[in-house]
């Protein structure tokens, strides 16, 4: 049953009586049969979120019927709402500048089967990764990233960003492209750019984390897995981890501990992101995992 085809419903509403006996009798009404329900509500918002997963093949109609079924429904409750399906993988298009680490991760669960995704394309500001890239027969595409003339950097995102909808990309991974996307580009796709920063935010915002760690002397160390806002290293969390570190550690030491901290973050926020199992409500996220 885990591999059958399924429709996934996220909705968020107002919070009221009878939303979950509404969606749940509509979709038993036509012989749905549901495997999995998640439910929270956000009670200083007062606003409900729901996730549930159906059997498609339980249904007599597809993904475009039961939308135009559900819309009188999604109406009442004043709802927003989208499906997915399961047929229809979500397509990453990776972002990279020469750190290897996470992308290697990435490409490793794509290909074994772990990561139910298509990667279409990635893109780097550097040539480093292109034989370990297209080794994997993707296509690895160098957009080159002037530090000094903003004119010229400013053409280069919107490259970016022209590749990305070429590519007709769902998510935009920055697994550790060192680069701050501009204001433009991150409102351009909102909820669809997601980030690995090499720090337990909201802690060392910025360049060089680990160091800035070292300096404050801290215990703990750890990554983050966001989604990207025009407010650098601000946007709506998805996954986070950390590990214990002591005195006798350097800045070298952990920036090998983060390396894994940082991988294992992102791949798990990721597979959230591309599961439809992450709601944002202001800046915090609902995660359904």
């Amino acid at each position: 049953m885990n591999n059958a085809r399924r429709y996934t419903l996220i909705i968020s509403c107002p919070d009221r009586a009878g939303i979950i006996a509404a969606v749940s009798g509509f979709i038993a009404e036509h012989g749905g049969f549901i495997v999995e329900a998640n439910y929270h509500t956000e009670q200083e918002a007062q606003r409900f979120f729901m996730r549930q997963e159906i059997l498609a093949d339980s249904l007599p109609f597809d993904a475009g019927e039961f939308a135009r079924l559900f819309a009188a429904l999604a109406t009442k409750f004043d709802m927003s709402w989208q499906l997915s399906d399961t047929a229809h993988r979500k397509r990453l298009v990776i972002l990279v500048s020469r750190q290897d680490h996470c992308l290697n991760d990435l490409l490793h669960r794509w290909r074994s089967g772990e990561l139910l995704v298509d990667i279409p394309c990635v893109i780097s500001n550097h040539e480093d990764l292109r034989s370990f890239v297209e080794w994997h027969h993707i296509p690895y595409i160098h957009v080159d990233m002037p530090g000094s003339n903003s004119a010229d950097k400013a053409a280069a995102f919107e490259q970016i960003a022209t590749l990305f909808d070429q590519h007709q990309g769902d998510c935009m991974v920055l697994a550790r492209f060192m680069q701050i996307l501009p204001p433009a580009l991150c409102g351009r796709y909102p909820g669809r750019i997601i980030n690995i920063h090499h720090s337990f935010l909201p802690s060392f915002v910025g360049a060089k984390p680990y160091h800035q760690a070292y300096q404050r002397g801290v215990k703990l160390i750890g990554a983050t897995c966001h989604y990207v806002t025009d407010k650098l290293d601000a946007g709506p969390i998805i996954e986070q981890d950390t590990m214990r570190i002591d005195h006798g550690d350097s800045v070298e030491d952990l920036v090998r501990y983060g390396r894994d901290i940082e991988k294992t973050v992102l791949s798990r926020g990721l597979r959230y992101h591309v599961e439809d199992r992450v709601q944002v409500c202001g800046n915090k996220t609902i995660v359904f995992r």
